[in-house]
């Protein structure tokens, strides 16, 4: 499911890894979701979240037929809390220049179970 090119064609590559570092800063400060870090490598996720947020934004993104939402899956948040997570995604996007549709349906990307 891709996203008009408005979104990825305003970010790029590089806006998109710097998004997703933007997006992993805020939920770890996040009290409650930085427990949900622990442990696990940053570095592969960002990697991961990195193709999901380019498909979701209507990046190129090879052969990705994975559901966003189940990007945070492993972790064992609760709805509320993985809602949180991908609020923390959509602003970051607003605030980055993502058109407020575009930063929207990305979001719902990570919610629903809609393959990319």
């Amino acid at each position: 499911m891709g996203v008009d090119g408005d979104g990825f064609g305003r970010l790029g590559s590089i806006g998109v890894r710097d998004a997703v570092g933007r997006w992993l800063w805020l939920v770890e400060a996040d009290t409650e979701l930085r427990p949900f870090l622990v442990g696990v490598d940053r570095v592969r996720l960002a990697g991961h979240l990195a193709l999901l947020l380019t498909a979701a934004l209507g990046g190129p993104t090879g052969d990705v037929v994975r559901p966003c939402a189940a990007a945070w899956a492993g972790l064992g948040m609760s709805e509320g809390q993985h809602r949180r997570a991908v609020n923390y995604l959509v602003g970051t996007l607003r605030a980055m220049g993502v058109p407020p549709a575009a930063a929207d349906r990305a979001g719902r990307a990570f919610t629903e179970e809609t393959p990319v």
